[in-house]
């Protein structure tokens, strides 16, 4: 089950690595699924390699900079929105001034939020 919090200010959280060149804020949890929300800070110039695929569901809303999917060619801005389906592909990706995101996890077998 996720984690409770009522209101609370998002800027006291410590920003931890995620991935290579990649930060996150973990705002809320479930620690015995795949479930979460977060903030990802991608580093200006990341660039991933390969397609990919998990198995729960995401959503991810652009709040900062410009991710651009190699795969289909487009550029993604600030207000932009993605709802991925679990195996849905999606990727590789690169950032040329990096972005900020708000991400939502959904284990497959969790309601949605």
């Amino acid at each position: 089950m996720r984690e409770e919090h009522e209101f609370f200010p998002v800027a006291a959280l410590d920003w931890h690595p995620a991935d290579p060149g990649v930060t996150e804020r973990v705002l809320s949890r479930d620690p015995d699924t795949t479930t979460l929300t977060r903030i990802a800070r991608w580093e200006p110039g990341l660039t991933t390699t390969g397609v990919i695929r998990h198995d729960y569901h995401e959503e991810v809303y652009l709040l900062e900079g410009d991710l651009t999917d190699l795969t289909l060619g487009r550029t993604f801005r600030a207000g932009d929105f993605a709802s991925r389906r679990p195996g849905m592909p999606h990727g590789p990706y690169r950032t040329d001034h990096g972005c900020l995101m708000l991400e939502i996890r959904t284990a497959s077998d969790d309601p949605a939020p």
